[in-house]
């Protein structure tokens, strides 16, 4: 049968768990042992543990025409294009994908994947015999882990099955799950964070696990997320984002300090450092992430890579909105327009790509060809963007702290700090520096869907989304306010129909 629910069970029974990072994922970890016999002791909880990671890599993962999730969602926005030959990139970007699309489908299939792991692993480890300090925070990665998968995939397609517990292979109805309301799928996320921020985590983790930071962090964007569409819980649930978003930016530098030069965000050195609250695992060599390839224009022969792919290049339009004299927007800040031909030394110009994730170790004249920058999913800016956004629309204006927050971001990026704003002045503050700072990290589409606004280029303003032209000539309709379920799943599991609004 081709359907995630079978992949799910083979996944979470035969734990066939390959999982690397530069620190505590760095085993191929294999067995054909089941869930009856293999949770005996603490080793065993912690590499199956361990696995559950591993379905993060979905967001990066893909071919070399770019068809990759995090490409995906970044030009379903609107404010990037494409070198690459693929007609599901363009049909992205023109919105008129279909639901064979397969960045839609890696994320549906992966995450999945990582939610029946968790699942197994919230019902088994309790069972065991072992240190309870340690069993609490092998269950907290796994309870923040579920709801990270959970969080993303309800916001990408809206209702979906909601499994808690293993699946049995043999109940049919179980293959076969119905549809949940988007309104139960975040009462386990909060629960499964709650629980995973009682669990006894280290305020901080430098080797790419999950700690009590991350919790946090994720927990404030749960809040702020539903304090919007489609939930709309308004004012309450800012409340609850600017306080827990609070609890971390009150630490200051302690917990995740601001780096200080832009080339640590994408450097080996600092994988997991700093601002890094939570990253996605690479290794070279072991686990290879081909992002640098992507966002190097189409063979235009400046890295040491066999294939360049130029599959997501950011508008000059977007790059052209940021303030003057803006750290970010500087040769080498987040973006470059020359780069030395390494055939001829010479230098050539190209429209701006995103020098946010190249990494000179593996592409420079001298790399390694071991391309394994991690992939950010959460950094201190965020969560201080959170808490100024949450705080500002909790209190009817903002406050001193949120402009404390929203200037801290503002500050490393050279730019004055403001002040004297209108709560609507102030909220538009945020959402701009928002693309600013996070610009293509995945953040631009969600933010997109809980507020309804699209960030219009040629005039730097925010306007109403549906209806809206955006800079690539596509405008939208309530149609790409949820991704479709996708056909093979639907071929599967009736239950799963009808797909959502105009798909």
């Amino acid at each position: 049968m081709k359907t995630t629910i079978i992949s799910i069970i083979t996944a979470a029974t035969l734990f066939g768990l390959s999982s690397c990072s530069q620190s505590f994922l760095d085993e191929d970890n294999k067995s054909n042992l089941t869930q009856e016999n293999y949770f005996q002791n603490a080793a065993q909880a912690e590499t199956f543990v361990t696995g559950i990671y591993t379905s993060l890599r979905a967001n990066t993962a893909g071919n070399g025409y770019g068809e990759t999730p995090w490409v995906t969602l970044e030009l379903l926005t609107g404010h990037a294009t494409t070198n690459s030959q693929s007609n599901f990139n363009l049909g992205v970007i023109n919105h008129t994908a279909g639901t064979e699309n397969p960045g839609f489908y890696s994320y549906w299939s992966e995450f999945y994947n990582g939610i029946a792991k968790a699942n197994v692993a919230i019902t088994r480890i309790p069972e065991i015999e072992m240190d309870e300090a340690q069993k609490a925070n092998l269950l907290g990665e796994a309870h923040f882990l579920r709801a990270y998968y959970y969080f993303f995939l309800t916001r990408l397609f809206g209702n979906i099955p909601l499994l808690t517990a293993p699946v049995d292979p043999a109940n049919v109805e179980e293959l076969r799950p119905n549809r949940s309301e988007v309104q139960a799928i975040y009462d386990l996320i909060v629960s499964d964070l709650t629980i995973a921020e009682g669990s006894g985590l280290p305020n901080v983790d430098r080797t790419g696990k999950v700690s009590l930071g991350a919790v946090k962090a994720l927990l404030s964007n749960v809040y702020l997320t539903m304090a919007g569409y489609p939930l709309n819980r308004g004012a309450e649930y800012y409340q609850l984002a600017a306080d827990k978003a609070a609890e971390l930016a009150n630490e200051g530098d302690g917990w995740y300090p601001l780096f200080d030069n832009l080339n640590a965000l994408h450097d080996r050195p600092n994988k997991n450092q700093g601002e890094f609250i939570f990253q996605v695992q690479y290794l070279g060599g072991v686990a290879n992430n081909n992002v640098t390839q992507m966002i190097i224009p189409y063979n235009i022969g400046i890295s040491r890579h066999g294939d360049e792919y130029g599959s997501i290049n950011p508008l000059p339009a977007f790059v052209n909105t940021y303030e003057e004299g803006d750290l970010r927007s500087a040769e080498r800040g987040f973006f470059f327009t020359r780069a030395q031909r390494l055939s001829t030394s010479a230098t050539v110009t190209f429209p701006p790509a995103l020098f946010k994730y190249w990494l000179e170790a593996s592409s420079g004249a001298n790399g390694d060809l071991n391309p394994d920058i991690n992939f950010t999913l959460m950094r201190m800016p965020e969560v201080y963007l959170i808490h100024a956004e949450a705080a500002n629309e909790a209190n009817g204006g903002p406050t001193p702290e949120a402009y404390a927050s929203l200037n801290k971001v503002r500050d490393r990026a050279n730019l004055a700090p403001l002040s004297g704003l209108t709560q609507d002045q102030f909220r538009q503050a945020v959402w701009r520096e928002r693309y600013h700072e996070l610009c293509y990290e995945n953040k631009s589409y969600f933010d997109i869907l809980r507020t309804r606004k699209a960030y219009n280029l040629s005039n730097d303003t925010f306007v109403d989304l549906i209806g809206f032209r955006n800079e690539s000539g596509t405008t939208w309709t309530e149609k790409y306010l949820l991704l479709p379920i996708p056909q093979r799943e639907l071929q599967a599991n009736p239950n799963l129909e009808p797909n959502n609004p105009g798909w």
